[in-house]
C-alpha cells in the first residue's frame, strides 16, 4: 500500500507539470484550484482537490512546539507526539470507566513524588522508594484495560499509511495518507483526540523519552554539541531550550500539568489542516463542522514575547570526547518572515550546499581538510529570529580550528566581493528546482505540496507565499546576497562549537 501511494502521489504531479523544467514551471494552476475555510471555532482548513488518484494527504499542524513548553517542563510538546495515537475515551480501552480510576490514582501518587522530590536534599529516600513501588503497581493495574495500538490498528486496517506525528520548535505536526474514500473517518479519528484525548500510559512513556533523551544527547556527542550550542547561541529566547527536555523535566512530568498544556494549546483557533487529493471541498468542509465545528472557541494563546538580546561578542564551546572532530559556527539571523530571509538562504546556498559551493571546493576538494562541509538558515527554527549556520567535520589528522581559518576566508570573501551573476543564476534555478522536487514529495516527513500549504499558512501567515517564493528568488541581486552577508555574518558576534577528540 505504501508503495502504491507513492506511485499515485508521483503521477499526481507529473499531470500537474511539476517535473517539468523549473525556470517554466508556473504555480498560478495550482494556486487557482486551493479552497480555503475556517470554521466558526476559528479552525482553518485549506483543501486541493486533484482527481487523479483516489487518494488524501492529510496534515494537521498546530501552532505550539518546543518553544512553548513550561519552564520546569521543558520538552513537553514532544512529549504530546509520544502520546499522539495512545487512543481516546473510546479507543485504546476496554473500560474506560475502570481505567480511568487507576489513572486518577497514578496522578495522585505521582503528586505526592514531586512534593517530596521538592524536599530536594531534605527528601526522604525511603518514602520516594515506596511511593515509587507503588506507583508502578497502579501503572500495572491499568494495563489490564489498555488495548495497545488500537489508534494506530484502526488507521491501518482501513487502508492508512505514514501515520505520524512530529515535534518543532514551532510547531506539532500530525500526518496520514488515506484512501479518499475514508475522508470522514480521518474527520472521525482525529477530532476525538482533540476532544477527549487521554493520555494513557503517560508515566511509563517517560521512561521511553528518557531513553530517547540518552542515545540522542547524552550518548551522542553530536547530539551533545547541538544542544550545548543552542544553549550558548539563545541566552533568553526558548530556541535555547532543548527540544527533547532535560533529564529531570521528563522524570518530573505531571500528566495534569500536560492535560493543562494540551487544553491551552491544542485549541481549533490554533490549528491549520491541509488536504491534498481526490476530495470535494464542500463534502470537506461538511464533515468538518460536523466533527471539529462542535469543539467550542477559546481565545489563542499568547506567541512568545521574548526577544534575544543582540549578541555583542564570540561565545564557544568545545566538548571533548572519543569522537570524530566536528565544527559549527552559528550567526543569529531574522525569522522565515524577515525580507531578508531570501538573500540568506541563497547566500547559505553560494557559501554551503553542494559539490559547487564554496565550503566543498574549499575545504573539500581543494584542501581537503574536511570530509563534509555545509551551510544553512533557519535552525533550529524559523517561527521567530534563527540561526545561519555553517557546519564541518574535518578530515582525518585535520582539526577545526583549521576549519575555522578557511571558513573565516569565505565569510570576508563573500563580503568583499559580489557573487557572479553566473553563480546567482545557478543559485535560483536550484531554488526553483528544490522547491518544485520538495513539493513532489508527499511522502516526505516535513515536506510535499501537503505540509508546504499548511506550515507556510501557520508560521509565514498565508499559504500563497508558497507560490509567491519563486518571485521572491528571482528579484534577488548579487547586492542583496552582500548585504546580508555583511550584515549578518559578524564574526566578532557568533557562537563557535567544537567537537574536539579526546585522547584515548
Amino acid at each position: 500500500m505504501r508503495h502504491r501511494i507513492f506511485q499515485a502521489g508521483i503521477l499526481m504531479f507529473m499531470l500537474l507539470g511539476i517535473f517539468s523544467a523549473p525556470s517554466a514551471f508556473d504555480f498560478s494552476s495550482i494556486e487557482s484550484q486551493v479552497v480555503e475555510f475556517s470554521l466558526d471555532n476559528g479552525m482553518k482548513f485549506i483543501v486541493l482537490p486533484k482527481h487523479d488518484a483516489p487518494i488524501a494527504y492529510f496534515r494537521l499542524i498546530v501552532d505550539v512546539g518546543g518553544c512553548n513548553d513550561p519552564n520546569d517542563a521543558n520538552g513537553l510538546a514532544h512529549m504530546f507526539e509520544h502520546m499522539a495515537f495512545k487512543g481516546t475515551k473510546e479507543v485504546g480501552t476496554t473500560d474506560y470507566k475502570k481505567e480511568k480510576k487507576w489513572m486518577e490514582e497514578e496522578d495522585r501518587l505521582f503528586g505526592l513524588i514531586l512534593e517530596e522530590r521538592a524536599k530536594r536534599e531534605l527528601a526522604d529516600s525511603a518514602r520516594l522508594a515506596e511511593l515509587e513501588k507503588e506507583l508502578k503497581l497502579t501503572t500495572d493495574s491499568a494495563v489490564q484495560y489498555i488495548k495497545t495500538n488500537e489508534y494506530s490498528q484502526i488507521y491501518e486496517s482501513e487502508g492508512g499509511v505514514d501515520i505520524n506525528a512530529g515535534t518543532g520548535y514551532d510547531w506539532t505536526l500530525y500526518i496520514a495518507n488515506y484512501p479518499a474514500n475514508k475522508l470522514e473517518l480521518w474527520m472521525a479519528m482525529e477530532s476525538d483526540r482533540f476532544i477527549n484525548p487521554v493520555l494513557r500510559e503517560f508515566y511509563k512513556e517517560k521512561n521511553v523519552i528518557a531513553e530517547e533523551r540518552r542515545m540522542s544527547r547524552e550518548s551522542s556527542p553530536q547530539g551533545k554539541l547541538q544542544e550545548e550550542m543552542l544553549a550558548a547561541a539563545f541566552i533568553s529566547h526558548p530556541y535555547g531550550n532543548s527540544l527533547i527536555g532535560p533529564m529531570s523535566d521528563i522524570h518530573n512530568y505531571y500528566r495534569p500539568t500536560a492535560l493543562e498544556y494540551f487544553k491551552k494549546f491544542y485549541i481549533p483557533n490554533n490549528i491549520v489542516v491541509s488536504i491534498v487529493g481526490d476530495v470535494d471541498p464542500d463534502e470537506v468542509k461538511r464533515l468538518a463542522e460536523k466533527y471539529f465545528g462542535k469543539i467550542p472557541y477559546q481565545p489563542k494563546p499568547r506567541q512568545v514575547l521574548t526577544v534575544e538580546a543582540p549578541q555583542v561578542s564570540q561565545r564557544k564551546i568545545i566538548i571533548k570526547d572519543k569522537a570524530q572532530p566536528m565544527y559549527w559556527s552559528s550567526f543569529h539571523i531574522p525569522s522565515a518572515n524577515h525580507s531578508d530571509m531570501v538573500a540568506l538562504e541563497a547566500l547559505a546556498d553560494y557559501i554551503g550546499q553542494g559539490r559547487t559551493s564554496l565550503l566543498y571546493k574549499n575545504l573539500v576538494k581543494e584542501k581537503k581538510i574536511a570530509m563534509q562541509a555545509q551551510a544553512f538558515a533557519g535552525f533550529p527554527g524559523s517561527q521567530y529570529p534563527t540561526l545561519f549556520c555553517i557546519i564541518s567535520i574535518p578530515s582525518k589528522d585535520h582539526t577545526n580550528d583549521e576549519s575555522d581559518a578557511e571558513i573565516l576566508k569565505i565569510i570576508e570573501q563573500v563580503k568583499a566581493e559580489l557573487i557572479p551573476v553566473e553563480e546567482l543564476e545557478k543559485i535560483k534555478a536550484r531554488a526553483k528546482a528544490n522547491l518544485i522536487n520538495e513539493l513532489s514529495n508527499l511522502n516526505g516527513f516535513v515536506s510535499g505540496l501537503t505540509f508546504q500549504l499548511a506550515y507556510n499558512e501557520l508560521v509565514r501567515g498565508d499559504w500563497r507565499k508558497l507560490f509567491g517564493s519563486l518571485d521572491e528568488i528571482n528579484a534577488l541581486t548579487p547586492e542583496d546576497i552582500q548585504r546580508v552577508a555583511i550584515e549578518y555574518l559578524d564574526v566578532n558576534k557568533r557562537t563557535l562549537a567544537f567537537l574536539e577528540t579526546e585522547e584515548e
